[in-house]
């Protein structure tokens, strides 16, 4: 049985996946775990697939490797399903969540995913683009991953996550509130079979 949650994160350059993983980390870590954080991307261009990766335990973490074996996979954008592998080396009681308009059970249903894992659905865009002004839906996507897998405390991640957020964009509130709104919508929105 290993000893640390691992997430793999699939986006394209620029949707932010490479952040949200590390707000993850950030809110993690604020909570007294040992956590990874780290991007997979070489020369990739603006809307190129991308994937980041977490791994998360209670004690320090030796592995410095890719996430092979994912607990949770998140997708901000479904249609690199099409083309990419998403759910490569998923194990049985895996957790997939996907941006996308689609139900989970046509989620299921137009990737023939096994039944041994459970998909969460969110239309994270239409979120970001309604709450932010732009289609990045990391951060929804980040509210979704929390309320699905319960592995941080929602509120304790909204604070640090505000934290975060006011340091880099300390000029610009509307991009903090926008943000903020969008992680609580995504954690209500966000719909299994």
């Amino acid at each position: 049985m290993k000893d640390h949650f691992e997430i793999r994160w699939h986006g394209r350059g620029g949707q932010g996946a490479k952040t949200v993983a590390l707000l993850f980390a950030d809110s993690a870590l604020a909570t007294g775990k040992f956590i990874q954080a780290f991007p997979e991307y070489g020369p990739e261009r603006m809307g190129a697939p991308v994937q980041s990766f977490n791994r998360l335990s209670d004690r320090e973490i030796f592995i410095h490797s890719p996430v092979k074996n994912p607990d949770v996979v998140v997708v901000l954008d479904q249609s690199l399903m099409d083309t990419v592998d998403t759910l490569a080396g998923m194990m049985s009681g895996g957790i997939l969540i996907v941006n996308t308009k689609k139900k989970p059970k046509e989620i299921r249903e137009k990737y023939k995913i096994d039944d041994k894992i459970k998909v969460f659905t969110v239309n994270a865009s239409k979120i970001a683009l309604e709450e932010i002004g732009v289609n990045k839906p990391n951060t929804p996507m980040f509210g979704a991953l929390v309320k699905v897998t319960g592995i941080l405390d929602f509120e304790k991640m909204l604070v640090d996550t505000e934290k975060k957020l006011k340091l880099k964009f300390a000029n610009k509130p509307e991009v903090i509130e926008g943000n903020i709104r969008s992680i609580k919508r995504a954690y209500e929105e966000v719909v299994s079979e």
